[in-house]
């Protein structure tokens, strides 16, 4: 393979001069690495599209935005938020599906120094009181979904202003206390002028919290940018590696991408990774309503769609779909899977399924603002249980429980350090210390690092379930679960799982002369916490769980024991 020409071509792209060329800068008074030609805020990102103004930018069913009509919508947003008092370091939130106006509001609000908080779409109106009470955002844009979740909540917020989008009409009249999206956007308007500090928020998004509430981390302005150039080296230093090993160039203008957007704006996976970049690179976004392989197909013959990244169960849905043999795909060209660990036969099936695409992947974290690492190509069919190389704009190591590095190729805690990694999460500074050391963000994930610095993840030091891309703390399941009046004690933990990767599974000791069934502790558990988190697997135990000297759970020895008789049938 061609390492040696990958080390070169990062040293060519990152050395004085190279178009990722790496200095040091001070944030919040640690010095981290930085790209010296990033640019200085996601305002500037979002103007400079203004050159692809004759493009097709967004594509969502039957409807088709340009950049020129997009930028118009933006600055119309803009302008009303201005018009309404919504100033540079407020915050705005949004609830909703992949619907177009999400990317739209996002930009406008960004754009001017406004804060977004991204709404998890599956929340039930408890968490999304929580949300609001902890963001406390002046404006909610939600959809029709949301809405009826949102009126859900026992106690509103008091001043927070709704705004509708996509709502249904009614014989009865517009929705009582909520502002109609096409009324935001009616009298156009210009974008105001404003200045950004780097390091403002962007955007807050939710991680799931080990003590059973979510977390809103801080994206900052400069993280967000930091992520798109860590994206764009990606790419730049494989093409670049295969070149120097091949003598092949690569096309010195390639066609703008064309990309099948399937996870939740929500999340930096499709926001600050696929939506970002294709932005950038003046391509076009092609949202879905929902994820379906066979519409995916469909999606993807009718709009030539270059790429497509999701989690994992998504590449392998596809190409094991019964229309992926009469389908149309040679647009493909890459196949991505985040979120989740992509299983090394994924890797393979891809490279030999799909003639036009080869796989890739990105490993991180919100609390980076996207990815850590990203490995694609060769390197990724030569290497398909690893993870891929630290991005440039980072340090990484793996540490020992306490705090000290580890000799390269052993098994440690990755820690990471770089302009990506987040201010912190709002309200919680003790969270915030605890998971930031000088800089250093740790990752939770257990991690070894090969002599080509390519990192392999090899568990994950949380207590926590990867369901399908989506975290899912088991604290926060375990404290829903209490709060059933039958309920003794239980575990949370993960059971493996073909398509998602993980699914949530649960031991219950009941108190002494309680009864409950496995479908009766679903339904009590559905108002409470989102779907995705109800545990799918449920076991009741006739004996207290185990625990070690100090009182904890044997969460994992639980899990196995578990795992190996569901396996057994």
């Amino acid at each position: 393979m061609h390492y040696a020409q990958l080390a070169q071509a990062r040293g060519e792209l990152t050395g004085p001069g190279g178009a990722f060329e790496i200095v040091t800068t001070v944030v919040n008074g640690v010095p981290v690495r930085a790209y010296r030609h990033a640019l200085p805020d996601v305002r500037a990102l979002w103007r400079s599209t203004l050159a692809f103004a004759e493009r097709t930018y967004l594509v969502y069913e039957g409807e088709r935005l340009s950049y020129a009509e997009a930028h118009a919508r933006v600055d119309a947003i803009a302008a009303w938020l201005a018009a309404g008092g919504v100033q540079p370091g407020d915050r705005v939130a949004i609830a909703m599906r992949n619907y177009p106006e999400w990317l739209l509001i996002y930009w406008a609000c960004v754009s001017c120094g406004i804060a977004v908080v991204g709404m998890n779409a599956w929340w039930t109106p408890e968490e999304m009181a929580y949300g609001l009470a902890d963001a406390a955002p002046k404006i909610l844009f939600l959809d029709a979904e949301r809405l009826a979740r949102y009126r859900g909540i026992a106690e509103p917020p008091a001043g927070l202003k709704l705004v509708g989008v996509r709502l249904a009409q009614s014989e009865s009249g517009p929705e009582p206390g909520v502002t109609p999206f096409d009324e935001v956007i009616a009298d156009g308007g210009t974008m105001p002028d404003v200045a950004i500090d780097p390091d403002a928020d962007a955007c807050i998004f939710y991680t799931s919290g080990t003590t059973g509430f979510p977390k809103g981390a801080q994206l900052t302005h400069r993280g967000c940018i930091t992520n798109l150039f860590n994206m764009l080296y990606a790419g730049a230093s494989t093409a670049r590696a295969v070149e120097l090993a091949t003598g092949v160039s690569p096309p010195a203008a390639p066609p703008p991408p064309v990309v099948l957007l399937t996870t939740p704006l929500f999340h930096v996976t499709a926001n600050n990774c696929g939506a970002y970049a294709t932005t950038a690179a003046g391509g076009t976004i092609v949202l879905m309503y929902r994820w379906d392989a066979g519409e995916a197909l469909r999606i993807i013959a009718k709009e030539r769609v270059t790429s497509i990244g999701g989690v994992p169960v998504m590449a392998r849905e596809l190409i094991n779909h019964p229309d992926f043999a009469t389908t149309d795909v040679s647009s493909l060209t890459a196949m991505s899977g985040g979120g989740a660990q992509v299983p090394p036969d994924l890797v393979h099936k891809i490279e030999d399924k799909v003639a036009s695409a080869r796989p890739s992947t990105g490993y991180g974290m919100t609390e980076t603002c996207g990815i850590i690492t990203s490995v694609s190509g060769d390197f990724f069919v030569d290497k398909p249980d690893s993870a891929g190389p630290a991005m440039p704009a980072y340090e990484a190591k793996c540490v020992d429980d306490a705090g000290n590095e580890v000799p390269p190729g052993e098994v440690g805690e990755l820690w990471v350090r770089g302009a990506a990694v987040i201010k912190g999460y709002i309200n919680r500074p003790e969270a915030t210390a605890a998971a930031i050391t000088d800089g250093w963000l740790h990752t939770g994930d257990v991690a070894r690092i090969d002599e080509h610095g390519f990192i392999y993840i090899v568990d994950r030091k949380k207590d926590m379930v990867l369901r399908g891309g989506e975290n899912v703390y088991c604290a926060e399941v375990e404290a829903a679960i209490y709060r059933h009046p039958a309920v003794a004690e239980c575990c949370v933990f993960g059971v493996p799982d073909q398509r998602l990767g993980e699914e949530v599974g649960v031991a219950v000791v009941l108190k002494p002369g309680e009864a409950l069934d496995k479908a009766d502790l679903r339904q009590f558990l559905g108002s409470l916490i989102a779907s995705y988190k109800v545990p799918r697997y449920i076991w009741f135990m006739a004996e207290a769980l185990p625990r070690n000297a100090s009182g904890k759970f044997l969460r994992r020895e639980l899990r196995d024991r578990l795992a190996q008789d569901l396996a057994a049938g």
